[in-house]
């Protein structure tokens, strides 16, 4: 199983059941460092499946008191391809350490180049 972090629309039930044809269980957990903005989305089936126009996206600020709560799931390898599919390009996934300790992946904006 992989560990995935999010902080936006794969926490929607719909967007779970459109993506990977179950909801998914996952925990409460804290990223630091990071803060949320905000990208538009133009992909068709995206729109679709979130019904909103305008996603959240994490930019690095480094600075350890920006927190952005979310969610990590656990999810099959091949349901990891599928949320690749899912986020478009101005999205890139890289594996982070948690406030709880815990390594997850998680989309970041793809501008990021600490990682």
């Amino acid at each position: 199983m992989e560990a995935l972090f999010s902080y936006g629309t794969l926490q929607q039930q719909a967007v779970q059941l459109d993506t990977f044809g179950r909801k998914l269980i996952g925990e409460a957990d804290t990223l630091a460092g990071f803060i949320i903005d905000k990208v538009e989305i133009t992909d068709a089936a995206v729109l679709k499946s979130s019904g909103q126009r305008f996603h959240p996206i994490l930019r690095h600020s480094g600075n350890l008191n920006d927190c952005v709560p979310g969610t990590i799931f656990l999810v099959t390898h091949d349901e990891l391809k599928q949320a690749d599919d899912y986020e478009v390009d101005d999205y890139k996934r890289v594996l982070l350490t948690f406030v709880s300790g815990k390594q997850a992946w998680c989309y970041v904006d793809a501008q990021t180049t600490q990682f």
